[in-house]
């Protein structure tokens, strides 16, 4: 039997199609605008690439996935790294790519290949550039891995700010009482404990919680983070992604060193902004 046939492809809900929509749109403009710089090599990275291939929710069909996407750019990029831990994943990823002599796909922890392996091919030095999406399905995203790619300014950067996961595991109105595991998710996320003092107000309610900030502002802490403490010069504000009931299931974030890229995002964002909003 193949590995097409045994792999159970992930199924996805309409706000997941139109990150893809939105990250196919920059790359498009991305790898256009950098292919007409000479001596410059971009690439495309993938940290939590999937199977290439998923299923749609709403009608059931197989849709290409951001590594296929990416790869369908014209110009195309000069190299495509694509990371997932799941080996079948990872086998599904090397068979639909085969054909590809310039796409790179490793199994393993993100956190530790893009350091150790992929982001040094993306050196300012060596005239390389890089678009990444890091779209964890939830807290997995260690922020050393962000704060290398702002160090590097070489790389531009979407992010997945999983605010549900956070919700479910950790920003409780009784802090005390969240998992020492939990607890450690969220700091390698972002990187120390102060996203308590976004998270939470100094007021105490009537029945003795402590009272529990909005998704947003959160949001927007780390948004300025990722400017302050990663060094990235421009962060558009994050592009809620919404569930077919209108609630917020993650923030799409997108960091740059070049004023032109946060154009064209913002552009893009305020296509799809208010998609699903109640």
């Amino acid at each position: 039997m193949s590995t097409a046939r045994r792999l159970k492809f992930d199924e996805i809900g309409y706000w997941s199609e139109v990150k893809l929509e939105i990250v196919r749109a920059y790359a498009q403009a991305y790898s256009t605008i950098l292919s007409r710089q000479q001596g410059l090599t971009h690439i495309y990275i993938d940290g939590f690439a999937g199977s290439g291939v998923h299923i749609s929710a709403s009608t059931g069909k197989y849709i290409a996935g951001s590594p296929l996407n990416a790869l369908n750019v014209a110009p195309p990029f000069h190299e495509y790294h694509l990371i997932d831990l799941d080996s079948g994943k990872a086998a599904e990823l090397r068979r639909l790519t085969a054909d590809h002599s310039d796409v790179y796909v490793y199994e393993g922890d993100c956190n530790e290949i893009l350091i150790d392996r992929v982001l040094p091919r993306a050196r300012y030095e060596d005239y390389r550039r890089a678009l990444c999406l890091l779209d964890p399905y939830g807290l997995h995203l260690e922020w050393r891995v962000v704060q290398t790619a702002g160090t590097m300014k070489t790389v531009d950067l979407f992010i997945n700010f999983p605010v549900m996961d956070m919700n479910m595991n950790v920003l409780w109105h009784e802090p005390e009482s969240v998992d020492m595991k939990q607890l450690a998710r969220m700091d390698g996320f972002w990187g120390d404990r102060s996203w308590q003092e976004a998270a939470y107000t100094t007021t105490w309610n009537l029945f003795g919680f402590l009272e529990k900030t909005d998704n947003e502002v959160v949001a927007q802490a780390y948004g300025r983070r990722l400017k302050r403490v990663a060094g990235f010069a421009y962060v558009p504000e994050p592009i809620p992604m919404r569930n077919s009931r209108g609630a917020i299931v993650y923030y799409l974030f997108f960091a740059s060193q070049k004023p032109v890229a946060a154009k064209i995002v913002k552009d893009i964002f305020k296509k799809f902004r208010n998609r699903g909003a109640s």
